[in-house]
């Protein structure tokens, strides 16, 4: 309700969320088109960044990878959740939700999604920590530190995913009459 404009307006209005969703897909693209430029672009390359990756055996380097490949599966995944909240942006709030996710099958989607999600965005905060110095990130303790709370973070945020999709998939299956 508070999407579609419902405290501001009286009542909701489904074409604000389109709107939003068609921001989040233009971003969720430029974001895409901005990380494949750094991906190798062809089987030589890909064999050297391999080949470099094997020699160096650096955390830093592998957790790169790991966030091209989620990346890559993210732009998969998303994609679906995006097309359906961009086709049925009315279809928000507990009740749809859940026989979205229940009745109509996806939970095996979000939840795939809901690991990926997490492994990326988790990379990619500690990538920019990095990146920024936040939290003495040059020094090896650093960055062991801010690896440490990278997966504690990332446990945390999956097992409250988790609890919310059980959450959802209970009331689809409490509501799918």
């Amino acid at each position: 309700r508070f999407f579609e404009g419902y405290f501001f307006f009286g009542r909701g209005y489904p074409g604000i969320v389109a709107a939003l969703v068609g921001a989040v897909v233009v971003l969720f693209v430029a974001h895409a088109a901005l990380a494949l430029r750094k991906l190798p672009s062809s089987a030589r390359q890909y064999r050297a960044f391999r080949a470099h990756q094997a020699a160096m055996r650096h955390a830093d380097t592998r957790l790169w990878w790991w966030q091209a490949v989620t990346g890559f599966a993210l732009f998969c995944l998303a994609s679906v959740h995006l097309y359906t909240m961009l086709t049925h942006p009315e279809a928000i709030g507990p009740y749809a939700s859940a026989d979205r996710v229940w009745s109509g099958r996806l939970w095996p989607l979000y939840l795939v999604m809901l690991v990926v999600v997490e492994i990326h965005g988790g990379i990619g905060l500690y990538r920019v920590a990095v990146k920024w110095g936040w939290l003495d990130s040059a020094a090896p303790v650093g960055r062991e530190r801010l690896r440490r709370l990278k997966t504690v973070l990332t446990a945390f945020f999956l097992a409250l995913g988790l609890l919310a999709l059980a959450a959802y998939v209970r009331i689809g299956i409490e509501h799918r009459d």
